[in-house]
């Protein structure tokens, strides 16, 4: 008997181990992406909200999705907008309810809805977004069914104020949550890192909690910090408050130590974990992980930046949203891989003009190691380019709330910046303050500090002078009116586009602020980096360094292309010309003139670019003008051998690195340039004319493509000679065969000119060139590829997928 009692307390012990093994397992929070299994149709429907409605002759597709670029380009539609008409598109996905997930809160997330969308479940209206850059979420409890299928419906329209292309739709992801009534509140954790040094850091966590207003609940906040290569390091906890008026109740924890820190930098960006727990009565009831960084950031008008105690300089582009022949579909893989390339060529920051980005936008920064100043709006007030749905008045307080709560845990953040080009027409923003701004900007930054006191804040200043003044005012140039705008001299960053030459004359005026050039020139090359004082400034952003769509400078261009990269991602010569400014290893290229292009004036400014390629398949008899691009002291330039002499490299700011090279004769063969420093070669390049395209090759990108749905393969293809060599003027319509778990979700070649779409199979070569955008099925496999062309031998290809 006696035996038989311990048997028995064993067991029961056992099964008590089981059990709370069992229950601790249990997804407590579940996150569901909701990208899968919708429909789409284009154009105004009636009652396609409805729950009723036939959507059975829809469009099937997979989110994120950019309806606005499948349109034809429409040479009778706004420039700026890219020559795409404005409209609405509609989706539809109908789903069920795991009977699980009943009692619990069911949340459905928006990431982004383009241009601005509404949301109906089962045909009652459950939220929206006014202004499409940033997410909502809506709690969807009362209108689910568990027992039947429930229909989520989205009405997105493109029509607004903005100046630039925008794309349209669902062009981000989507969730569906199901969550404890007692939880984490939406983006309710806060890491920061206030003091840190080689030997330890102090982390601080604060946790916002929802649903226990007006109740008395013994609830205790965990967090475990977990080093990059996934080892406890630190934990804290503490009781939520018993009692709490708020319906969100923001609860600060002990700060924690953490010994020998590996810190964040561009370098190596390394990533802790915070696993944020809520147990209610000793039962965890929520759980989610946050990554963060370890590393800290100062500004000075005697250093500029300095990260983790050491200086660095911003060597950076600024961009609009869009990702090339996918529009703006926020797809992870477009958007790591043009990372990559600018990483490659030197840079190290972004600035997210004008609008906050996809939120795996600054994950993938995070990761790789890339600076990012972090932009709300193109202008303020809703009279003039404004993309917002509702009046910028009324909305702006909340934007700053979603935007800086969702990415404040960042650690590639270093600034928020509340808008870009003011200090220009008050008139224009329906908010006028009589001060250029000064108090508007006073008013956002307040409310930027409530939710982080961490980062320092700025606008991007245009026209740069005081009084608004800008370069068609006959004063624009007289000495006494170099003045920096009013509102620049009260932003804790003075943030310039442009205007590069002034900013020593602007320091007499306004000698405490510290100066960061948010736009640069493309065709000033390396002026703006070289004109800066690099010492004590912050850094800059080139503007358009990668072509976009829309504001073009006339048809047939679809965007802005006066840029370093093509909206492929290949590099123009130009793009080595950053590289040898930004890079320290020893450098030189050849580019050569093919035509002067265009040199007009936009946003008060000399813009425009030669059209210059990197290739020696030219006419015979002819001469051509060259540039090569270097970091060396000078560079001698022969042709089949022969000598046509040494250049050095100027000491102008703005020819450093440009050296130009007049009137050189064509002869088949190769042109080399040879780059010495302290008369020792350092660095070579060389350009061959390459035989008649005979064959195609194949290059992919991505080596470890998953089959999680969501991947992308970039398959490029290059026309090649009979030894291999890429020829840069071949032509013909490429084929492309997909057969697999993956499908063609675009083809492209990266003429910026075309009136080509981007769907189908089939692309011309352009310089040689094409390339097919793969999406993966959700399963693993491999994908045979077959690429074919008129009097090219075909090339073959099985890929895998994870």
């Amino acid at each position: 008997m006696k035996n038989r009692r311990i048997w028995t307390t064993i067991i029961a012990f056992f099964c008590t181990i089981f059990l709370f093994a069992q229950s601790s397992n249990e997804q407590v929070r579940v996150n569901q992406l909701f990208n899968f299994g919708w429909k789409f149709k284009a154009g105004e429907i009636t009652n396609a909200q409805d729950m009723t409605f036939n959507d059975d002759d829809w469009r099937k597709l997979d989110l994120p999705h950019d309806f606005q670029f499948e349109q034809p380009w429409d040479q009778t539609a706004n420039k700026g907008r890219g020559f795409k008409a404005l409209g609405v598109g509609w989706y539809r996905k109908t789903f069920k309810v795991d009977s699980k997930w009943a009692g619990k809160q069911i949340i459905i997330d928006f990431e982004g809805i383009m241009l601005s969308g509404e949301v109906w479940v089962n045909g009652k209206k459950i939220g929206g977004t006014s202004y499409g850059y940033l997410g909502f979420e809506a709690n969807i409890t009362d209108v689910i069914k568990y027992d039947t299928d429930n229909v989520v419906a989205v009405r997105a329209t493109t029509e607004g104020g903005s100046r630039w292309y925008t794309g349209g739709g669902l062009f981000r992801d989507v969730h569906l949550i199901a969550k404890d009534m007692v939880s984490i509140a939406r983006h309710g954790v806060f890491i920061s890192t206030p003091k840190i040094s080689d030997q330890q850091a102090e982390v601080n966590v604060q946790v916002e909690v929802a649903g226990i207003k007006n109740k008395e609940y013994e609830l205790e906040i965990n967090t475990k910090i977990f080093s990059p290569e996934g080892k406890q390091v630190a934990e804290t906890k503490t009781m939520a408050p018993k009692k709490s008026n708020l319906v969100e109740v923001e609860v600060k924890l002990p700060q924690v130590t953490v010994s020998n820190p590996q810190l964040w930098s561009c370098e190596s960006p390394n990533l802790y974990s915070a696993e944020v727990v809520l147990m209610l009565n000793g039962k965890v009831i929520d759980k989610i992980t946050k990554k963060f960084g370890i590393r800290s950031i100062e500004f000075s008008k005697d250093f500029g930046l300095k990260l983790n105690g050491k200086k660095v300089f911003l060597k950076g582009v600024a961009n609009h949203d869009d990702l090339g022949a996918v529009g703006v579909a926020a797809y992870s893989t477009s958007i790591a891989r043009m990372m990559d390339q600018l990483k490659a060529f030197g840079f190290n920051h972004i600035r997210t003009s004008h609008n906050p980005y996809s939120e795996s936008f600054f994950d993938l920064a995070d990761e790789k190691g890339i600076l990012i100043v972090d932009e709300l709006y193109d202008k303020w007030g809703s009279t003039v380019a404004w993309a917002g749905s509702a009046p910028w008045n009324d909305i702006w307080y909340d934007n700053i709330k979603e935007w800086i709560k969702r990415d404040r845990n960042h650690p590639s953040v270093i600034m928020w910046s509340f808008g870009n080009e003011l200090q220009f027409q008050e008139e224009r923003w329906n908010f006028s303050t009589t001060d250029w701004g000064v108090t508007t900007y006073r008013l956002m930054d307040v409310v930027a500090k409530r939710y982080d006191p961490t980062r320092k804040t700025t606008v991007a200043m245009y026209p740069a002078r005081a009084g608004g003044i800008i370069r068609a005012n006959p004063d624009f140039r007289i000495k006494e009116n170099i003045i920096p705008p009013e509102l620049a001299t009260v932003t804790e960053i003075a943030s310039f586009n442009y205007t590069w030459e002034d900013y020593q004359e602007y320091l007499k005026h306004a000698p405490n602020m510290i100066v960061y050039q948010s736009e640069a020139v493309t065709n000033e090359l390396a002026a703006p980096f070289f004109g800066m004082d690099r010492e004590k400034m912050v850094g800059l952003a080139y503007w358009g360094a990668i072509e976009y769509w829309g504001e073009s400078q006339g048809w047939p261009r679809k965007g802005w292309n006066y840029s370093f990269f093509n909206h492929a991602m290949e590099p123009f010569p130009q793009a080595w010309l950053t590289k040898s400014i930004f890079k320290d290893e020893p450098l030189v290229y050849i580019g050569v003139v093919d035509n002067e292009g265009d040199v007009k004036m936009w946003n008060d400014q000399v813009v425009g670019q030669k059209v210059i390629s990197a290739h020696w398949n030219r006419q015979s008899g002819k001469k051509y003008n060259l540039y090569t691009y270097t970091n060396a002291d000078e560079v001698e330039l022969l042709v089949n051998g022969k000598s046509f002499g040494v250049q050095q490299n100027s000491t102008d700011v703005r020819k450093r690195n440009t050296i130009y090279w007049k009137d050189i004769p064509f002869s088949a063969g190769n042109i080399t340039a040879i780059a010495r420093t302290g008369g020792k070669e350092v660095a070579r390049h060389e350009l061959e004319t390459t035989g008649k395209a005979v064959a195609l090759k194949i290059e992919t990108e991505n080596d470890s493509w998953k089959g999680d749905g969501m991947d992308l393969q970039y398959l490029k293809v290059y026309a090649v000679d009979s030894k291999g060599r890429k020829v840069p003027t071949a032509e013909g319509e490429i084929t492309f065969n997909i057969n697999g778990v993956a499908n063609i979700i675009a083809v492209d070649n990266g003429n910026h000119l075309s009136n080509d779409l981007f769907a189908g199979n089939k692309k011309a070569l352009y310089n040689g060139f094409a390339m097919a955008i793969l999406r993966s099925e959700q399963k693993a496999g491999t994908v045979k590829v077959k690429v074919t062309a008129t009097g090219l031998k075909e090339a073959n290809k099985t890929l895998t997928v994870k």
